[in-house]
């Protein structure tokens, strides 16, 4: 089952429409395969690359995606555990800056994804249809369990694209 636009804040959206699937886990699946095959083939002398001052390498937005996933994932336990408290929001750009990403290689950074989505997806599979309809208070409003895990896979295809288009 995909996401009911009234179950995720208009922002989600534009994410949500990225992804094809029709359920929550072959999404995941789906999407770890093209993120790996993807950063196989950036090249090595592209990791540290940023294509203008001030913005984030190859690395960081690679890195980005797994901090994001992290949050939003707790989040979507949180709601599928009934715990329907507002939760506070991260800076992205905080987070970039304290990755200590420089001292590592895509490699590295690909398999800290890889484990991070195995378990993202070892949790949405324990969800029934009732627990991924629950909905939970953010930032910028009432989200389904649901919706955050089509928009975490979409948030990754955006920055993939971003990739091809800016930095490769």
């Amino acid at each position: 089952m995909r996401p009911q636009a009234q179950t995720f804040p208009p922002y989600y959206e534009k994410y949500i429409a990225l992804i094809k699937e029709e359920n929550s886990i072959e999404a995941f699946q789906n999407n770890l395969i093209i993120i790996k095959d993807f950063v196989a083939l950036i090249p090595t002398n592209k990791e540290n690359f940023a294509y203008a001052d001030g913005k984030w390498t190859v690395k960081q937005v690679i890195h980005h995606c797994i901090d994001t996933e992290r949050i939003l994932t707790y989040r979507a336990l949180r709601f599928a555990r009934k715990d329907f408290q507002q939760l506070l929001p991260f800076d992205e750009n905080v987070y970039a800056a304290n990755s200590n990403i420089d001292k590592r290689t895509l490699l590295d950074i690909v398999e800290e994804l890889d484990t991070v989505r195995n378990a993202t997806l070892t949790l949405y599979k324990s969800f029934n249809n009732e627990t991924l309809l629950n909905m939970g208070n953010t930032s910028t409003g009432k989200v389904s369990v649901l919706a955050i895990g089509f928009f975490v896979c979409g948030h990754t295809l955006h920055h993939l694209n971003i990739i091809k288009e800016r930095y490769l």
